[in-house]
């Protein structure tokens, strides 16, 4: 089995890796690459061998930058299955007509308004392609083995972090290839944790808090103190949000906080259709995360769930204490950057800023302290209060990713250390190496390795 770094290797964004075994293509995950403008632009960049020679796609879980290439696959001419786990292809049909949607939006938008350098801006893919991307969805469940291609076959389980978020295991040739996906926190209020896997012949591990360790700080406590000193200036907090996950535990943690008098009772808002829906899911997968009917309940109705532009326009024109939810996580597009325009040049407001921020994103420049950002062609000062909030990550951190990895049983022949930026890799790939003695590197994107069986040596790159 030959498996190909398209993506997700030296960086954060793009997950995408190819296995080939006797004639047979197999694509696990098929990310976007986001953040620095020398990244996205492999987004347009052809794909590694003709669409049609590919058999399959298996998906971790349905963040864009784990499905947000399908549409340009589907559009391409792919057609075969891609498997997900029931949740996830629910997820991913909200996010990539989403996507799509907002491609096509942004695209108009920059035409209309001509601050693109190409003319006319054309939008990575469109609706349309979306819609044909899900029609190749095929849902899988939780620990049943399937052969997906002969000759290899997968198996599914809980990696935590987000609802229906799944590690691969991937046997074919007599290799077995373990792909942590995103691993989730072990004590994450709304997730399970991470399944402990024992064996694998090759491993998978993602890194993208490979070298730190999350805050000890409640949340609540820190959510309470920032949106109570907002509201005593009259600001509204402005949160960019991830709509899958991020949105959910904030609208859960300022359920508690509410029930607990902790805030002021000010309306706070969902500025996400996508969120919205994504929100209403968990009702329907109650089995797969830890809340409570009472509780899911809960973090269901504490926001407004704002619906039409419109009304999200409206929102710019608030003038009293609120918290305002808007996709994207980083900045990088939707509605929150319209209310970025309206609300970071004003010093009562503040933009809360939760989880990683991947480098080249508005939401990275922001933590980072910039004066101003560049929306729509024009500089945007930034004059609010800006708030880092570390506290919300739905990922591992390093210490957690290396508690993961000594459920091994024995180590694995090789370990590939992806998913992360530079630093963060190269940090863990030191850990694994240092205290559990294991081979371990971290592969460059467009590396393509050989998984011998167990009795071979692997070919790693030079």
């Amino acid at each position: 089995m030959r498996m190909s770094f398209l993506g997700a290797a030296g960086t954060v964004t793009g997950s995408k890796y190819l296995l080939e075994h006797e004639g047979q293509h197999v694509l696990i995950d098929c990310g976007l690459f986001q953040g620095y403008k020398q990244l996205r632009l492999h987004n347009w960049d052809p794909f590694q061998l003709p669409v049609r020679e590919l058999d399959a796609i298996v998906l971790t879980h349905a963040h864009l930058d784990h499905s947000g290439y399908l549409p340009v696959l589907a559009r391409n001419g792919y057609r075969g299955p891609v498997y997900a786990t029931a949740a996830t292809c629910e997820l991913v049909k909200i996010l990539l007509r989403d996507s799509g949607r907002l491609q096509e939006e942004e695209a108009e938008f920059a035409n209309r308004h001509g601050y693109s350098k190409h003319t006319p801006a054309l939008p990575l893919y469109t609706e349309q392609d979306a819609e044909r991307a899900l029609k190749l969805l095929r849902p899988l469940e939780l620990h049943h083995r399937v052969d997906i291609v002969p000759g290899m076959s997968i198996q599914l389980r809980c990696a935590g972090h987000i609802l229906g978020a799944a590690t691969v295991e991937v046997v074919a040739g007599g290799v077995t290839l373990v792909c942590s996906g995103d691993l989730g926190r072990p004590n994450d209020p709304l997730m399970f944790a991470p399944e402990t896997i024992e064996h694998a012949d090759y491993l998978l591990v993602e890194s993208t808090y490979g070298d730190r360790r999350h805050p000890v700080e409640s949340p609540e406590e820190q959510l309470a103190q920032v949106i109570t000193r907002t509201a005593m200036r009259r600001g509204i907090t402005l949160v960019p949000s991830f709509a899958v996950g991020r949105a959910q535990l904030l609208m859960y943690h300022l359920y508690r906080l509410l029930q607990r008098r902790a805030i002021p009772d000010l309306p706070i808002y969902l500025n996400s259709p996508m969120a919205t829906d994504v929100t209403r899911l968990y009702q329907r997968f109650r089995s797969e995360h830890r809340l409570s009917q009472e509780e899911c309940e809960g973090m269901c109705h504490v926001a407004h769930f704002v619906r039409t532009t419109q009304e999200s326009i409206n929102l710019d024109l608030q003038r009293t204490p609120a918290v305002i939810i808007a996709a994207s996580g980083m900045a990088t597009g939707g509605r929150v950057v319209h209310h970025l325009k309206a609300l970071a040049p004003n010093p009562i407001n503040t933009l809360l800023v939760p989880g990683f921020q991947a480098g080249g994103t508005r939401g990275a420049q922001i933590v980072a302290g910039a004066e101003s950002v560049r929306i729509h062609g024009k500089d945007v000062p930034i004059r609010a209060e800006v708030v880092p909030m570390e506290t919300l990550s739905a990922h591992a951190d390093a210490d957690e990713i290396m508690q993961w990895l000594r459920g091994f049983k024995q180590p694995p022949k090789h370990t590939f250390v992806v998913h992360g930026e530079p630093n963060a890799s190269d940090v863990l790939r030191r850990r694994i190496g240092q205290e559990l003695g294991w081979s371990v590197s971290v592969p460059e994107y467009r590396d393509s390795v050989e998984l011998a069986p167990i009795d071979q040596p692997p070919h790693l790159p030079s």
